[in-house]
């Protein structure tokens, strides 16, 4: 590696991971394009996510902080944690089931392309469809809707999906308004990230911590600041704005992809 690479996929990690365009899509094609590929560049692509959950722990510090010392005695508290447990539980079992296979066969920029086609075709049609919303506070959720949320973040394990796309219009789909969906997007990673993150981090250690631990620091110091930058930004836009843009985006950049590397 060199540490312009380990920047540049930083900045990319940092920018698309909490937005529903596919994080690990656009890390494999940027791969692809500098050359950066095969063992290495797949453990790195996973592995790199960790600074961007970190920035997610920073943004929501207090609340998490609030919620593990008001565990024992608060509802709220209680439910939340039980909440992303059911969240998180689906697409663990199916990642680690699945892990090897996908990492082995489906991180190509072909798949990434049509996944990305097919997510933006699905945003659209969430969007034109879905008009009244019954949940507008994480505190509202219930056990079902955060359940039905984590078997949609199962589709995410198909690169160029989408977790944050998958959940947050999982989350429209039962009910949750969009800012109320985005948040829940964002707490859901961190279970989800810091489970993949670490599994690959143990599986790839022989790779990515001994000459290249610098670089996987430069790219994880990346991600965080620019996707703390990302996260406040987002969560003003989807107050007042839909995902269609980001449907398009999707398309458009889909189709390129395809252009480039069928």
């Amino acid at each position: 590696m060199e540490w312009w690479t380990a920047v540049i996929l930083g900045i990319i990690e940092g920018l698309t991971e909490f937005l529903p365009i596919s994080s690990t899509g656009h890390l494999i094609v940027t791969g692809h394009l500098l050359g950066f590929t095969g063992e290495l560049a797949t453990s790195f692509e996973i592995s790199i996510q960790l600074g961007a959950i970190l920035s997610v722990l920073f943004y929501y510090r207090h609340r998490l902080l609030n919620v593990l010392l008001n565990f024992p005695k608060k509802r709220e508290s209680r439910l939340l944690i039980i909440h992303l447990a059911c969240g998180f539980l689906p697409a663990a079992a199916i990642g680690l089931a699945t892990h090897s296979y996908i990492t082995t066969y489906l991180f190509s920029p072909i798949t990434v392309g049509i996944a990305l086609i097919a997510g933006g075709f699905a945003i659209l049609l969430i969007e034109k469809t879905r008009r009244n919303f019954r949940v507008h506070d994480i505190n509202e959720l219930s056990i079902r809707d955060a359940f039905l949320i984590g078997c949609a973040q199962c589709l995410a394990l198909f690169p160029g999906t989408s977790r944050a796309g998958a959940t947050i219009m999982g989350g429209l789909l039962v009910g949750l308004d969009r800012k109320t969906a985005t948040e829940f997007s964002f707490l859901l990673a961190l279970p989800t990230m810091i489970a993949a993150t670490v599994y690959q981090l143990l599986k790839g250690q022989a790779l990515l911590l001994s000459e290249n631990l610098i670089y996987l620091g430069i790219g994880m110091a990346v991600a965080f600041f620019t996707a703390l930058a990302v996260i406040t930004t987002f969560l003003k836009y989807v107050t007042t704005n839909t995902f269609i843009p980001f449907a398009y985006y999707r398309i458009i950049f889909g189709a390129c992809v395809l252009y480039l590397f069928w």
